[in-house]
Formats: C-alpha cells, structure tokens, sequence
C-alpha cells in the first residue's frame, strides 16, 4: 500500500449538479466539481471546515519548511474507504477518508502528508507526465512492429511484439515512480524535521502496511520491477535510519492534538459508517467526547434525531465555544424541517468560527429554508462574505439564486445562476444565463461587466471547441 497514486484517482462519483448539500455536522458534504482540479472532477469529495482546518494545522508548516505558498495547495477530502493518499497536479492533495479512519495518530496522519508535500516540492507531478510519454515510446514501437508482423501472416508473432514493448514501457515507467516514492520519503522526513515533528508516525504506517502486504502474500510485491514503490522492507529500513538521525525523533503529539485528532476520526467514523458498527465502537457507556460525537453522528445519519440532539447538547452544554457543536445542532433542526431553529445555533457558529465560509452557507441555506423573507436579505449578506472567500462554491452560488429569486430579483439570480455554471466548467449555460442576467442589469454597472465577462468567456470557449 502507498501513499501517492498519481495516475489512480478513485472512483468516479455520479455526474450532474446537485441542488442541496447533506452534512458532516453542519459543514457541507457533497460531491464537488467546480472546487476540484479539471482532472479529479466526479470525485466524491467531502467538505468539512473542522476536518479541513485540522488538517491544514499539519500541512501547513511542511509547506513553508518547503518553500511553498500554503494558500497556493489546496487539501482534498476524499470519501473513499481506501487506504490511501495522493497528489496531484497543481499543488493539490487528496487524502482519502479511509486514510483518516486507518492511522492511529496525528503523528501517523502528518507523516503520511508530509511525503505527499514530498510529492509536490520535488516537481513528481510534472515529471510524471515526461515519464509516460517516454514510456510510451517502446509501446507504440511495439505496437507497430507488431501489427506489421501480424499484417505479414505472423500473427503470434506480432502479439508478442505488442506485449513486449507494453512490458517494457510499464517498466521504465515503474522504475521511475519508485525513485519518486523514495525521494518523498526522504524529502516527508525534511519537512517533519523542519517542522520539529517526529518521523515515527510516518514509520509506523510504513510498517504497518509492510507486516499486512506480507500477509496478502501478493506475487507481485515480492518483484521490485512490477511495482510503482519500493519493497516495503526496503522502505520501512531506509526510513528508520533517517528517523532515528532526527533530533525530534522522541517529539509527541500533545494531549490537545490526540483529542483534536480523536474528535475528527469519530466524527468521519460516525457519519460514514453503518451505527450499529458506530455504536459497538462507542457504546452508550462510553461518555467521552469523541464517543458522543461519533453517536451524535451516527443517530443523526439513521435518523433518529431525537436521539441526535440530546448526544449534541450534552457536547454543547459541556463545551459551548465550540463551532462545530452548534453547527452540528442547526444541520439536525433543518434535517428536522425546523430551519428556523437552526438558524440561532448556525449564527452561533459563525460568530464563534467568523471567517469560516462553509458556515455561513450552511446559515443562509437555514435562512433561505424558513421562507421568512426577513431573513433572505441575511442570508444575501452571508452569502456575499462566503463567496468572496470561495468564489469557485457552486452550492453557495445555487443559494444566492435561491436567495435572489425569492426576493423578485431575477436578473441577479441569473447571473448568481451563471456564476454557478461558470464555476462548474459548465460554460454554454454559464453563457445562456449570462447573457439574460445582461438584459436585465444596469449597463456599465459592475454586475453587468461580470455577466459579460462571463458570457465572453463562454463564447470563446464554445469557438475554440469547434
């Protein structure tokens, strides 16, 4: 098993846009396409402000420690079962749900985030793409030797031709990724050095997943040369003598961090599996924290609400600063169709956590929901700050039209409408509401300028698909 899988991104999730988002507490869950890169779009992606911050806190450092910009990287959360991470090409990484679910700390997770900043300081990416075409030379050679030789009557012949040549190219290629695994070994255990972390976490997974690759007793791990990583073995022995060199090899994760870290896993845990699994895990007798998170989510995911809100209270009533409490406490009183209970513990999230846009969407989605109409020129406000934030938010685009539209003003709503296409990549509707939201806009205003932009960008991108 390996972290970085450049070429694999996972499964392909359903196409379309959806209309509402559900919700990991509060925090918007849904399948994103507009904010991923052009290649990962349709993959099952989770949105989560708690569980996206926590892990920006241990991406961060190795970022700077590597000279690179952490606003410029985007982390992806990827609601796959999989254990498994990746990078990918525009400084972005993915880090699977089933990775989060499988290391047993936060040293384990920033060791395994650590070699993917590996990944994305030592250029892989772009080289990645140089390697496959080289490796696609002795391919197409093969291919046309062969097909020369079967059109010659040697039809065996020319099978083993093609075959040979494929064998080759999957060779050279696999030759150079493992290299590249190696290096982000190596380059992982710089930055975690840089940033006074320990390397024993990114030794632990590596021998974890080495001792159960033996027990698969795969054929093909045990040849060097039909592999994309470096034996297991070979790795984990490298990598001990650059932790064991580390003058923070002994460096442990804080009381705060391991609770920190406790309270995300029951809270993917609690909404992405079956409750009875949840409830086995973290029984009713069990009283901590995380316990009462994971059920919170899981009772919130049967539904039975009722249940969800007394688990959510008693994590408010003994934690009350805490965000993702009240989040978690609006998203059940919408689930309940309450919205406008929910509205009071959103706002109360936004005030605790200000600058988190993923709140303030979830609260105007609440506002929006009572059809109080007092409440959509709130919800406008919000709206406005979160997409100034993440511009590129379909969901938050769809609710600003909602918004608008509610409040008689349609020319807005299209252009909110054309934003959210635009944001999409779906440029020939972008255009069509574009140019409607232009009729009805004051010319020269600065919302007319953008809604010509828009179309303009739609025009030439329809041109240069002809």
């Amino acid at each position: 098993m390996a972290f970085c899988n450049p070429l694999g991104l996972g499964k392909r999730a359903r196409s379309g846009i959806r209309r509402r988002a559900t919700a990991i507490g509060a925090s918007l869950i849904y399948l994103v396409w507009a904010a991923t890169p052009s290649y990962a779009q349709g993959i099952d992606i989770i949105r989560d402000t708690e569980i996206e911050r926590v892990l920006h806190s241990y991406e961060d450092p190795f970022l700077k420690a590597a000279g690179l910009d952490p606003h410029a990287v985007k982390i992806y959360l990827v609601n796959d079962s999989s254990v498994n991470s990746f990078a990918a090409e525009g400084q972005n990484i993915f880090i699977q749900t089933g990775m989060i679910l499988y290391v047993k700390s936060p040293d384990e997770l920033k060791g395994v985030m650590a070699h993917e900043t590996g990944h994305i300081a030592g250029g892989h990416l772009i080289r990645d793409v140089s390697a496959m075409n080289k490796s696609m030379i002795p391919m197409l050679i093969g291919l046309v030797a062969g097909a020369a030789a079967m059109a010659a009557g040697a039809g065996e012949a020319g099978m083993g031709v093609m075959m040979a040549g494929e064998q080759v190219g999957e060779a050279q290629f696999l030759e150079f990724s493992r290299a590249q695994e190696a290096t982000a070994d190596q380059m992982g255990m710089k930055y975690l050095t840089a940033a006074h972390e320990s390397g024993r976490g990114m030794l632990a997974v590596f021998e974890r997943m080495a001792d159960e690759a033996a027990m698969t007793a795969d054929p093909q791990r045990s040849n060097p040369y039909a592999s994309d990583h470096p034996l297991d073995r070979e790795r984990v022995a490298l990598l001990q003598s650059l932790v064991e060199a580390s003058p923070y090899r002994d460096v442990q994760d804080t009381p705060a961090e391991i609770h920190e870290f406790q309270m995300i896993q029951a809270k993917l845990a609690g909404y992405l599996s079956k409750p009875a699994a949840v409830l086995r895990r973290w029984p009713p007798s069990d009283t901590s924290e995380p316990a009462r998170y994971a059920r919170a989510m899981a009772y919130f995911r049967q539904p039975d609400l009722q249940k969800a809100l007394v688990e959510t209270n008693s994590l408010i009533a003994e934690e009350p600063n805490n965000p993702y409490f009240h989040e978690l406490l609006g998203q059940i009183y919408v689930e309940m169709a309450q919205p406008q209970k929910g509205v009071a513990p959103y706002q109360k999230a936004v005030d605790l956590l200000p600058d988190a846009p993923l709140l303030r969407i979830s609260l105007a989605q609440a506002e929006i929901a009572t059809e109080d109409p007092k409440n959509y020129k709130l919800a406008l406000d919000n709206l406005k700050i979160a997409l100034q934030q993440e511009d590129d938010n379909d969901f938050g685009w769809y609710e600003a039209a909602e918004a608008y539209s509610r409040m008689g003003n349609e020319p807005m709503a299209d252009l909110s409408t054309a934003e959210r296409y635009f944001a999409d990549g779906q440029m020939k509707p972008a255009g069509m509401f574009a140019m409607r939201a232009a009729h009805g806009l004051t010319k020269g205003s600065s919302d007319w300028q953008r809604a010509s932009d828009i179309a303009a960008a739609a025009s030439t991108d329809s041109s240069n698909k002809q």
